[in-house]
């Protein structure tokens, strides 16, 4: 594992277990505010671990094929 994949789970896992925290301790206003920051913070986790997925040799994502080769 990386040391940046390290780095994010344990990020993660801190923000989630403060989370935790003060949901015991019946601060569960706090967490309703950081609901949304919560919810970002997984969304970017989950797109920026999809998005650096390994691409095939040859091809660049997001082009199509020209149809006139030798335009500009």
């Amino acid at each position: 594992m990386k040391s940046r994949q390290i780095v994010i789970i344990t990020v993660t896992a801190t923000v989630f277990a403060w989370s935790m925290v003060l949901v015991a301790a019946g601060q569960t206003a706090a967490v309703a505010a950081l609901a949304p920051a919560l919810g970002l913070t997984v969304q970017q986790i989950l797109h920026t671990s999809r998005s650096h997925t390994p691409h095939r040799a040859g091809t660049r994502p997001g082009t199509a094929a020209d149809k006139e080769d030798d335009a500009p």
